[in-house]
């Protein structure tokens, strides 16, 4: 195998894949990434069983053939060289001859058939979301991903179709985040019963919207996998979570009795300014709902107390709610509207 491409280029390719590498080392092939090429085109490839990714490059091939290298050999060589063209070279001795101007490497690479088989598209369940959109969900609800790695299912975002409009979801016990999306193309048999997507992937998913900032995808599903084109170039295959997702619809109240608007930069504000005196294990603020006003306050018994009062519109009866202010701050700071509406029953 023998090929020609520019190092910024393979340079971004792997490092975008570097994420996806297993670090666990569960098995010593899965710290490698695949490279091979057919026709004009460099493919690269890693996984870690649970999350893969593909990049498809142009380059100049000499000769065509395919070979695993160990990932970050590969990208901290690729960091360190200069804009200009890599030649990529593969003896018979299994050693990668890699040369770059007068910088020459010679690295010792493993076979391609022992890297997994992986799949990256189901063209049956088709359908496409923007990526401004795909950024949106991921922007308005990962924050509520649980880290609890006992409860696996609460460990990703919950996608379903409701009404023919795209639902995302996010819990982790203390918090739900729901957002419906309206503008999306084609049906999928998957998403009526809904999907649990990981952390992980989620994560990789978000990197492919801010790659192609502009851009549409394709997303299909079977039974385990998401799989996820951008421009047939960059590719995701994601294990799905296999398991039921929690009866969320149940803990939002169909309707609500009391409810006031307050200015949202005012009230993050105020909330992160009382939060410094509040407890460091439970982060508590107590909001006095009083008509007309807000009460913020916060008490420690090592530290002193802090009160803000802010002006609401709320005409109901007098309510005092105890929150964790981390989690306050967090939901605000994913809202982009200045007026936010607070609703509650009691």
């Amino acid at each position: 195998m023998k090929l020609t491409i520019q190092a910024p280029v393979l340079r971004e390719a792997i490092n975008k894949v570097l994420s996806v590498v297993d670090k666990k080392n569960s098995r010593p092939i899965l710290t490698n990434c695949l490279l091979r090429t057919q026709g004009q085109k460099l493919e690269l490839i890693a996984t870690d069983l649970e999350v893969s990714a593909k990049i498809i490059l142009n380059a100049k091939i000499d000769k065509e053939g395919s070979f695993c290298i160990n990932s970050k050999n590969i990208a901290d060589i690729l960091r360190e060289l200069p804009n200009d063209d890599v030649t990529l070279n593969v003896d018979n001795n299994n050693l990668l001859n890699l040369s770059c101007k007068n910088i020459n490497y010679s690295l010792l690479i493993s076979s391609a058939d022992e890297f997994p088989q992986l799949s990256f598209q189901n063209q049956t369940t088709e359908f496409r979301l923007k990526t401004k959109q795909v950024s949106h969900i991921i922007n308005k609800t990962s924050h509520a991903i649980s880290t609890d790695e006992t409860r696996l299912y609460l460990n990703g975002i919950f996608f379903q179709v409701t009404d023919s409009k795209l639902r995302s979801v996010a819990i982790d016990g203390h918090r739900l985040a729901l957002l419906d999306t309206n503008e999306f193309i084609g049906e999928n048999k998957f998403l009526i019963d809904g999907v649990i997507v990981p952390r992980k992937g989620i994560s990789e998913l978000k990197k492919i919207a801010e790659t192609y900032p502009e851009d549409d995808i394709s997303i299909s599903l079977d039974d385990s996998f998401m799989f996820v084109n951008a421009r047939n170039e960059y590719y995701l295959s994601i294990r799905l979570i296999a398991r039921e997702y929690p009866k969320y619809q149940t803990v939002i109240p169909a309707k609500t009795t009391n409810r006031f608007h307050i200015d949202r930069n005012a009230i993050l504000n105020a909330v992160k300014r009382i939060k410094i005196l509040s407890n460091e294990k439970t982060n508590g603020v107590k909001l006095n709902i009083q008509p007309g006003e807000l009460t913020i306050s916060t008490n420690h018994p090592a530290l002193g107390q802090a009160t803000e009062k802010l002006p609401i519109a709320y005409e109901g009866k007098g309510t005092e709610i105890g929150f964790n202010a981390k989690y306050l701050i967090e939901s605000l700071s994913v809202l982009n509207e200045n007026d936010v509406t607070f609703e509650f029953n009691n």
